[in-house]
């Protein structure tokens, strides 16, 4: 007997929705892990090339900063993740890891989180630009 009356509530899980990236990634988590925390959703907004982010790496290694030159060497590897230039995700991050204490999983296999991860750009960011045109024309 229930003195407050009323029917038990059942617990109902949160809805999850799944990011484009975890939509894209959703027959391999080993890649989406190797991409969530590496690459950038839109590298159009980062404000400099990967040739700059490498030079400026350089820079902070040379002068004893690796902190600095790492998460340099991280936004160039980032951006060649962007390019699709396979070396040079490897040699950058590479270089992470020789500065910091930090792994990274994409270079497990970077040849297929490099697809992957432009399979994202070709889907999302041509659609984006196809919305900024659609807003420009009204």
């Amino acid at each position: 007997m229930k003195i407050f009356g009323g029917k038990k509530k059942e617990k109902t899980e949160p809805l999850k929705i799944k990011t484009e990236l975890e939509q894209i990634c959703a027959d391999d988590k080993e890649v989406y892990e190797a991409l969530v925390d590496t690459m950038f959703l839109d590298p159009r907004k980062v404000g400099t090339s990967m040739e700059e982010a490498a030079k400026k790496a350089k820079e902070f290694e040379k002068s004893g900063d690796a902190l600095e030159a790492s998460e340099w060497y991280h936004t160039a590897a980032a951006l060649a993740i962007y390019q699709g230039n396979i070396a040079k995700v490897k040699q950058f991050f590479e270089k992470c890891e020789e500065l910091s204490s930090r792994k990274y999983p994409i270079l497990k296999n970077p040849e297929k989180a490099v697809a992957k991860a432009q399979e994202y750009y070709q889907k999302y960011l041509k659609e984006e630009k196809k919305e900024e045109k659609k807003e420009e024309k009204k």
